[in-house]
């Protein structure tokens, strides 16, 4: 915590809001705007993987940062989940899917890095 002045220098939360702004942007138009149960959830997903590393951080604590770290991991499987869903509904085609998935990916490999970081020290 300590190489990071706010949850904002934190490369995953930059990744996790960049990730969000295109699920919000994938999901505004077309027959995915229509199913709103599955829009409110890839959308709770992705907020959730940004608001969790900002919660976590602010508490302070290496723990509870390690906690929330956790959680917004587990959010960002989710969001890779509700992907399949989008995908085979025929919402978004293999590209955007591969896209978004590694996306994800790549923000969990972020921060299992911070976590064993975190564990480390």
């Amino acid at each position: 915590m300590a190489t990071f002045t706010s949850f904002e220098d934190i490369q995953a939360w930059q990744l996790a809001r960049t990730l969000t702004r295109r699920v919000y942007a994938l999901t505004r138009d077309g027959a995915f705007a229509r199913d709103y149960d599955l829009v409110r959830q890839v959308r709770r997903a992705s907020v959730s993987v940004m608001s969790n590393i900002a919660e976590g951080f602010e508490r302070r604590s290496r723990k509870e940062f390690h906690q929330f770290l956790s959680i917004a991991r587990g959010s960002a499987g989710e969001l890779r989940a509700q992907c399949y869903v989008a995908l085979d509904a025929g919402y978004i085609d293999s590209k955007t899917f591969e896209e978004l998935n590694e996306e994800a990916r790549r923000i969990v490999r972020m921060l299992n890095g911070l976590m064993r970081h975190l564990r480390s020290t």
